[in-house]
C-alpha cells in the first residue's frame, strides 16, 4: 500500500504529539518529521517533499498562512491542511485564497481528520466543513466574497487576515503586550490622542467592549501572540 507522507507543524508539543500518535495508527499515512516553527516548517517541506504537511495557523514567527503561501510560491508539491483554534468563515477563505487544500478547526475528531487528509491527497479541498474540486472551490471563493457585507480589503495573499490596519495592529500589539496608552505614544512616536483613537477604532472593528476583549478576541484568531519578549507582532 502507497503511504500518504505527511509532517506535522504545531508549537504545543502535546497538542501536536497527539496529532502524531493519532495519524500513525492508520496504515496508510506515514509520519515522516515533526516540529514547532513555521521557519522549520517550511525547511521541513522543502527537505522531505511531504504529500501533505499538517499546519497549525497560529505559529511563532512565520504563520500557517504565510508558510502556505510560500509552498505554493516556490511550487512544492505538498498540500497543506492548516488547523486553527477559532474557526471563521472568512478566515476560511483567506486560508483557500491563500492556497491551503484544507482548513480545518482543532476541535475535529480524528477520523475527520484522517478523512480530511485522505481527501487532499487525492486532489480535494476541505474547506468550511465541505469537500470541494478545484472548480468548486473556486466557485464557493467566488460566491463568498461577493456575498460578504463587509467593505474591507483581504490582506495579501500569505498574511493573516484581520479587518485593521497596519498602525492599529502596532497599537494592538502593543496592548497584548499590556502597554499604557502613554507608553504605547511613546513607543510609536504618536500623540496620546492619536493611540486612543487607534484604540477606539479597534474595538468598534472588532465589537468589543473593552482592551481586554479585544485582546482575547485577537489572541483567538491568532492575528497576535503573547510574547515573553519585546518582539512585535506587525
Amino acid at each position: 500500500m502507497e503511504k500518504i507522507k505527511l509532517v506535522v507543524i504545531d508549537d504545543h508539543p502535546l497538542f501536536r504529539q497527539g496529532v502524531v500518535d493519532a495519524l500513525s495508527l492508520e496504515p496508510d499515512i506515514a509520519v515522516i518529521g515533526q516540529t514547532s516553527s513555521g521557519e522549520d516548517a517550511l525547511e521541513m517541506i522543502r527537505s522531505l517533499a511531504p504529500d501533505i504537511a499538517v499546519l497549525d495557523v497560529n505559529l511563532p514567527g512565520m504563520n500557517g498562512q504565510q508558510v502556505t503561501h510560500r509552498v505554493v510560491q516556490e511550487k512544492l508539491n505538498t498540500r497543506v491542511l492548516l488547523l486553527t483554534g477559532y474557526d471563521d468563515l472568512e478566515q476560511a477563505l483567506h486560508a483557500a485564497i491563500a492556497g491551503a487544500a484544507a482548513y480545518c478547526a482543532k476541535e475535529i475528531g480524528p477520523q475527520r481528520l484522517i478523512q480530511s487528509i485522505r481527501e487532499i491527497y487525492k486532489g480535494k479541498y476541505v474547506i468550511a466543513e465541505q469537500v470541494f474540486s478545484r472548480e468548486e472551490l473556486d466557485a464557493w471563493i467566488n460566491s463568498q466574497m461577493k456575498a460578504t457585507k463587509s467593505n474591507r480589503p483581504y490582506s495579501e495573499p500569505g498574511m493573516p487576515f484581520h479587518p485593521l490596519s497596519k498602525r492599529e495592529m502596532e497599537v494592538l500589539s502593543c496592548v497584548v503586550r499590556g502597554m499604557s496608552n502613554k507608553e504605547i505614544a511613546l513607543l510609536l512616536g504618536i500623540s496620546h490622542q492619536t493611540v486612543k483613537n487607534h484604540v477606539t477604532a479597534i474595538l468598534r472593528k472588532f465589537g468589543v467592549e473593552d482592551r481586554t476583549q479585544a485582546v482575547v478576541y485577537a489572541l483567538k484568531r491568532g492575528w497576535v501572540q503573547l510574547r515573553d519578549d519585546d518582539e512585535k507582532d506587525f
